[in-house]
């Protein structure tokens, strides 16, 4: 069940990682796209701590419907 379309995607990942036993979180994934919004919204003028507390938030949503998901 697909409770938002920002997740859509993410769910499927998850589905896939559930069915070959794979770990929820890839910290190495994660850290490479936080480094990834910090210098995409420098660039762009934007605030980066709220670029990176943003990502953050989205970042432990997935993880939460991937951890799920193995259950």
């Amino acid at each position: 069940e697909n409770k938002s379309w920002i997740f859509k995607h993410t769910q499927e990942v998850g589905k896939l990682k559930a069915s070959y036993n794979l770990n929820p979180s890839d910290p190495l994934r994660e850290s490479q796209q936080i480094e990834r919004i910090e210098r995409l919204s420098k660039d762009a003028g934007l605030d980066q701590i709220f670029a990176k507390k943003i990502l953050n938030f989205i970042i432990s949503e997935v993880v939460k419907h991937h951890e799920n998901l193995q259950k």
